[in-house]
């Protein structure tokens, strides 16, 4: 069974497609990346897994069932955090955690509590006066404090300063290993998903780029740099490249029997392609398309 598996999704908002004919199989047991620039539809995707939306068209099934904001026996094995970190403003720290203990089948408040606490947080504290990234903490410790079987971030470190990001990073990462949830976050920048994340989504304009094992992906993808008279190897394809004068720069893909990439004596760079070479490829080349 797949965490969340897709079959034509697409969703609009008037004229507009956040997200069109979307095939996904997001494996279990696994922390997922979904990357893209704003307005790719990675919000919406997490909202639709979460039953906060429902399909304009195809299909969308989380943890074998089509989610829906009306199932309590699926809420109860997913949580979901959005941008705007939904808390009581008003209600103190602590109240907001008995809230979640009254509403949740199987919550942990000892760990919720202890969550908060080692992050220096006062249970007394209104919410409303809270920092940014304690709020940010709060609600994570609220979504963990489910226990849930999948865990939907949005934009879990947006909005952060650098040490709050990390703190926040290497939480998820601890809760991952210590309890196994499947964990499917969003996120603009690729040096989060490429510190904690296994599976990546990339995605542009409402479609589906890529997706894949970060190994896999970044196993059959090259980077290459050198005269263009050089040519192509045989058995990779460009996905995106840069040209000036004589010399070029190209991400490739690797297209059946390949030729092996390495470097040459007239100066020719051939390497394996980093993840953010890989990404921002992809994207550059959506864009290229969509201005062609």
């Amino acid at each position: 069974m797949y965490a969340v598996e897709a079959q034509g999704l697409g969703k609009q908002f008037g004229s507009f497609s956040a997200l069109r004919d979307c095939d996904l199989a997001l494996p279990a047991n696994k922390v997922i990346g979904l990357v893209g620039p704003n307005g790719a539809g990675k919000t919406t995707l997490l909202q639709l897994a979460a039953g906060l939306r429902y399909p304009t068209s195809g299909t969308i099934a989380v943890l074998g069932e089509s989610p829906s904001a009306n199932d309590p026996a699926l809420l109860a094995r997913m949580s979901f955090v959005g941008q705007e970190r939904p808390l009581y403003g008003d209600f103190s720290v602590a109240d907001n955690l008995e809230v979640a203990r009254r509403l949740n089948l199987h919550w942990d408040h000892a760990y919720a509590i202890a969550r908060v606490r080692r992050f220096g947080i006062p249970l007394d504290a209104k919410v409303r006066g809270l920092s940014t990234g304690q709020r940010a903490q709060v609600a994570l410790a609220i979504a963990i404090g489910k226990r849930p079987e999948l865990l939907l971030l949005d934009e879990p470190v947006a909005n952060l300063d650098p040490l709050a990001r990390v703190d926040m990073l290497e939480e998820l990462m601890t809760t991952v290993a210590a309890s196994g949830p499947t964990l499917i976050m969003s996120a603009n920048a690729l040096a989060d998903v490429d510190r904690v994340c296994e599976y990546i989504v990339i995605l542009t304009s409402g479609r589906v780029r890529l997706a894949g094992e970060i190994d896999e992906i970044t196993a059959g993808h090259a980077f290459i740099s050198g005269p263009r008279a050089e040519g192509i190897p045989a058995g990779w394809a460009v996905v995106d490249g840069r040209e000036a004068d004589r010399h070029g720069a190209w991400v490739l893909r690797a297209d059946g029997a390949r030729a092996p990439i390495e470097p040459r004596d007239n100066g020719t760079i051939a390497r394996s392609a980093t993840l953010e070479e890989i990404v921002l490829a992809y994207l550059r080349s959506a864009a290229t398309e969509a201005g062609s």
